[in-house]
């Protein structure tokens, strides 16, 4: 990937290798960030007004949630049909027309007349609003090898605020101005994002000339073909799917006997791992240092001993409640220091394919995610919390055998660049 500054300048026939990138200045960097945590954000801040919506349109609190699941499922339809075609649309275009698309979805959503309305607006939000897997791709293709984990640590730290923030925030906003106003607020986020990338992202060259449909099976043909990402997608899978069993239950264990507190608890509790933000830029730091390989094994060891950590939290009082602050903050750390990693190692893989390695890595994740808090739920109701934390601990030694096994064996050089034709 080049970037064209000199417009004059010829494209390189196919196949032939293509200029580097000039390194980005931090402006850049530090927009491409905001750009992830503001598309992020439009993903989680529903979760927190859905009962503001419930009684500002007059329907009940389980019929408004269907704006948080139309939103929910537009964002897993939006990676698989929408993240490959940063392989075939230059960045620019494809990061500013989804940023546009999502803060007019924004604004329909925020003017719904009704709920049907809310739903369809919420489902093309989450459709559009996939520009951080967008992203993430494009940064690392900007900056030289060393330099992948620090930048893929940022635009995970600007995921991370976003999700953090807008969870945060938009029900205190909705508490003071009606739902709509977090609606109306991250349109304008978006818009402006919009515009400042406009002129700031550098123009990129597409690295696939490969028609559509062929860029949407190319994440199952690359699952079969790469051991490198089959196994990035495990750790991901695994630690992802005991994240979302943790937080879908962590709730019902802070409002249950055991605590006895409010729902502002459960946020309180997600605030504190605001922390986590501080954390992937060093861990992209320690992967450029040490090797994808390293950092996961330490991720993989502090996940399964989190289980344990958590399980205090049965105890209640003060010494459960601050295994739970201590427990969740490992946990979060471990993901995401675990995702830094499995990003550098993959997208060393191809550099002509990143973006649909990225939907393959992030597809796995996401239905590993939506399996764990379906399943933590139900451990949850049927047998208490402990359960909850040995599926932490049970998945997590799980990827660390596979990871122990893997590192043991020799592989071949992963930092391959294809040798024929691009796309």
């Amino acid at each position: 990937m080049r970037t064209t500054d000199d417009e004059n300048r010829s494209d390189p026939a196919p196949g032939a290798p293509r200029p580097a990138a000039t390194a980005p200045g931090r402006v850049v960097l530090a927009l491409l960030a905001l750009a992830c945590g503001v598309a992020v954000g439009n993903v989680y801040f529903p979760q927190a007004i859905s009962p503001l919506i419930a009684s500002g349109l007059g329907v009940t609190p389980e019929s408004a949630t269907l704006a948080v699941t139309a939103c929910q499922f537009g964002y897993a339809a939006g990676i698989f049909l929408l993240v490959p075609l940063g392989d075939r649309i230059p960045h620019r275009r494809l990061v500013v027309t989804l940023l546009g698309v999502t803060g007019l979805g924004l604004l329909a959503a925020g003017a719904a007349p009704g709920l049907p309305a809310l739903v369809g607006a919420s489902a093309r939000v989450g459709t559009a609003t996939v520009v951080a897997p967008v992203i993430g791709p494009l940064a690392v293709g900007l900056v030289p090898e060393d330099q992948r984990g620090r930048v893929t640590g940022t635009m995970l730290s600007g995921s991370l605020g976003g999700m953090l923030i807008s969870r945060a925030f938009g029900g205190t906003l909705g508490e003071w101005f009606g739902w709509r106003a977090p609606y109306l607020l991250a349109a304008a986020l978006s818009l402006s994002v919009a515009l400042l990338l406009v002129r700031a992202l550098p123009v990129t060259v597409p690295p696939s000339r490969q028609r559509y449909p062929a860029l949407l099976a190319e994440p199952l043909r690359l699952l079969r073909t790469e051991p490198e990402l089959r196994r990035s997608c495990w750790y991901h899978t695994a630690v992802f799917s005991g994240f979302t069993a943790v937080w879908t239950s962590v709730a019902l264990l802070l409002t249950g006997p055991a605590y006895g507190l409010g729902a502002p608890a459960v946020g309180a509790l997600a605030l504190v791992n605001a922390a986590t933000m501080a954390c992937t830029p060093v861990a992209g730091r320690l992967v450029d240092r040490r090797g994808p390989d390293a950092v996961n094994l330490v991720c993989l060891l502090a996940v399964a001993a989190t289980g344990l950590v958590l399980g205090l939290g049965a105890t209640g009082g003060a010494v459960g409640l601050a295994a739970l602050v201590v427990g969740t903050l490992l946990l979060d750390v471990g993901l995401q220091a675990g995702m830094v990693a499995n990003q550098v190692r993959i997208y060393a893989l191809r550099a002509d394919a990143r973006g649909r390695l990225n939907t393959a890595y992030m597809t796995c994740g996401y239905v590993g995610g939506s399996a764990g808090s379906w399943l933590g739920t139900h451990l949850y109701a049927r047998w208490g919390w402990w359960p909850v934390c040995a599926l932490v601990t049970t998945l997590a030694t799980t990827a660390l055998a596979r990871h122990l096994r893997a590192t043991r064996r020799p592989r071949a050089r992963v930092g391959r660049e294809p040798s024929g034709p691009v796309g």
